[in-house]
């Protein structure tokens, strides 16, 4: 068994064209059939990966994804939309989703994109498990999925740990956004690089302590960013 799937939608046809994949992927598959539901699965059990689309009954998908992340469940989100809209897919990722697909999808490409998110995870904790990486007061633990800075544990989605790893083990290299997405997203995003600039401005609020002036991620006009130490610039 690969991992434990909730899949949340209220349409009977997707949900058992999507149970069927992902089964037959092998993949254990949960289903709710509202926001509500999903929510008090999420909070109950413990899933690798949640499948959530944005029109539901009861409470829609931004909503739960919402709720997910205040509560700290940190479960990968892949949400579902027939809305092809540049501002639904910028505010589901603002609210914590880590991808977004819109309808008519192929199951196949649900799976696959499925498998990219936790093989992403599986491998950023695949490392030494005793690796630490130390940026001041930043401290990055890739083993647990883990980060705190001056002591206190940062509350990060999947991606957002993903995008700090990275910029963390690039430190001092200016990155463009075209890599950024390359890397921690690992597909094209249409070239919509803002969706870098959301996850920026979100890590800025949980690890600067002055997002106006940033001292851990610089921005590096008309290239990208970079992390660098704010130690070695203390006088």
């Amino acid at each position: 068994m690969n991992g434990k799937i909730l899949i949340v939608d209220d349409e009977d046809s997707i949900v058992t064209l999507l149970k069927y994949n992902i089964e037959q992927a092998g993949y254990e598959a949960e289903v709710a059939y509202d926001g509500k539901e999903a929510l008090e699965k999420a909070s109950v059990q413990s899933f690798d990966l949640i499948v959530l689309d944005v029109m539901l009954p009861e409470m829609d998908g931004m909503e739960v994804c919402k709720h997910l992340r205040q509560d700290h469940i940190d479960t990968p989100v892949l949400m579902l939309t027939a809305k092809d809209e540049e501002f639904d897919k910028v505010l589901g990722l603002e609210l914590g989703a880590d991808d977004y697909m819109t309808k008519p999808f192929s199951p196949r490409e649900v799976v696959a994109r499925i498998k990219a998110i936790l093989r992403r995870m599986e491998k950023v904790q695949s490392g030494d498990r005793d690796e630490v990486i130390t940026v001041k007061g930043l401290k990055i633990y890739p083993s647990q999925y883990e980060a705190t800075i001056e002591g206190e544990v940062l509350t990060l989605t999947p991606k957002e740990f993903e995008l700090l790893l990275y910029l963390s083990r690039n430190l001092g290299r200016v990155l463009s956004r075209d890599q950024l997405l390359q890397y921690v997203w690992n597909y094209d995003f249409a070239g919509d690089t803002r969706i870098v600039d959301v996850h920026v401005s979100h890590l800025r609020e949980k690890i600067e302590p002055f997002t106006k002036k940033p001292s851990y991620i610089k921005t590096v006009r008309g290239l990208g960013y970079k992390m660098e130490d704010p130690s070695k610039h203390e006088i």
